[in-house]
């Protein structure tokens, strides 16, 4: 492999002491073809040049113009998928996330669905209020969310009294199939706390969809957590139907990065690369040096 990339010939000539007509001699020569013959030629600078080249990141980043995009995409598009993985990590949140909008709108929300719902939830309410989450999803989500067996039934029961009390006879007599009399709305509660769980699930999924909704905002707002029993299917649903790709990837800066790392390594070669190009410069050859002595090594020859 022979990584050729625009070396800092100016730089080089002034820390080897070459004048301008040597400097034109060694035109089209590799960075380690000029050092092997200035050193032949007895120059000492070229044997301490050499020997810095591998240790000193200063002097890297110099000498091969690494703070300039295009080298460093140079340099990355001839390292294989496992060594570019390897900077995305020391990179920052900001242009990792910007690196997710090289991938398509369906792509985005199939890797959303495989982070953990707690970090689905974060995004999904950057782009939607917790109001507009019980309008737009399926009305079967409310109901898993109503019906979740470790929800506290007396705190149900206790938002129960929101709800207008010709509602409350309306689940009653849902279950009962009978008419129910007019009754006090604390009376009829009770009731329903008293059904067996079958027809306390049957009662509560029963309820009209703007009371379901309202019932369901009210204990999920105590409660936040309950927004993670909803399918994560329902949310990219929801997300495709109403939103583009700006502001999903604008909403998805909240998730960690880990999962944003995950995502980005899915990215093809190229354009994995393109990403790394955003990275410190600094930090990228201090990562080159440390990790991938090899590239340098090519780079040097040319």
């Amino acid at each position: 492999m022979s990584i050729v990339i625009d070396a800092n010939l100016l730089y080089l000539q002034n820390r080897l002491n070459l004048s301008s007509e040597k400097l034109e001699l060694y035109q089209g020569k590799s960075i380690e073809e000029v050092l092997e013959a200035e050193a032949a030629a007895g120059n000492e600078l070229a044997i301490e040049l050499a020997n810095e080249l591998l240790t000193n990141v200063n002097l890297l980043i110099e000498i091969f113009k690494l703070a300039d995009p295009n080298n460093k995409f140079i340099i990355l598009m001839n390292m294989n998928e496992q060594q570019l993985r390897g900077f995305l990590p020391l990179m920052e949140h900001n242009d990792l996330v910007q690196g997710l909008m090289y991938f398509t709108q369906d792509k985005l929300l199939s890797m959303l669905e495989e982070i953990p719902s707690e970090q689905l939830v974060k995004t999904v309410l950057q782009m939607f209020s917790e109001e507009e989450v019980v309008q737009l999803v399926p009305d079967e989500q409310l109901d898993k969310i109503l019906t979740f067996h470790d929800l506290d039934k007396n705190k149900v029961l206790q938002h129960l009294k929101s709800i207008p009390p010709e509602y409350i006879a309306q689940m009653l007599e849902s279950v009962t199939g009978e008419a129910v009399e007019e009754q006090n709305q604390y009376d009829m509660i009770s009731q329903i706390g008293d059904l067996n769980p079958l027809e306390y699930k049957d009662a509560l999924t029963s309820l009209q969809p703007t009371q379901k909704q309202q019932l369901t905002l009210s204990l999920a707002k105590e409660n936040p957590k309950l927004f993670e029993l909803i399918d994560a299917r329902a949310y990219t649903n929801m997300i495709d139907v109403h939103k583009q790709k700006p502001d999903i990837v604008k909403a998805m800066n909240v998730i960690e990065d880990d999962h944003i790392i995950n995502m980005i390594s899915q990215l093809p070669n190229d354009l994995m690369s393109i990403v790394i190009t955003q990275l410190d410069t600094e930090v990228f050859a201090d990562h080159l040096m440390k990790k991938n002595p090899e590239i340098i090594a090519d780079i040097i020859a040319g």
